[in-house]
């Protein structure tokens, strides 16, 4: 499987997960999302993987090459469930352990944007 379509599933996957996560957040989690923290803890994890999977849908059909572009696409790719899962189960009482692995995922996120950044800066003007 080429490397432009595997982050193409990858970006499929997140946006329906996010999908079907956000709606079940709003809906038949009502009882366990209480207070007005947890609810708010799942949406951020619901905007923050939708945000990211068409971002990653939007890079992954771009022409680029090169490891820079590459650790882009692999950062944001492993950021999502990194920051949005740890995100949703911390929301559903999960483990305190998680607590630390969000910001690993948002580390991820920047790492990504930053690489993005800069293989975009190295292309050059045709």
């Amino acid at each position: 499987m080429s490397t432009q379509r595997t982050f193409i599933l990858l970006a499929g996957l997140f946006a329906l997960t996010a999908v079907i996560l956000g709606a079940f957040g709003a809906h038949a989690l009502q009882s366990r999302l209480e207070s007005a923290d947890t609810q708010a803890t799942w949406d951020t994890a619901v905007n923050y993987q939708m945000w990211h999977a068409l971002a990653l849908l939007t890079l992954a059909n771009y022409t680029l090459s090169g490891r820079t572009f590459k650790v882009a696409l692999y950062c944001l790719s492993l950021g999502i469930p990194l920051f949005s899962g740890s995100l949703y189960w911390l929301a559903l009482d999960g483990p305190r352990w998680l607590g630390p692995i969000t910001p690993l995922g948002g580390l991820l996120f920047i790492i990504g944007w930053a690489s993005v950044t800069l293989a975009a800066f190295k292309m050059r003007n045709e």
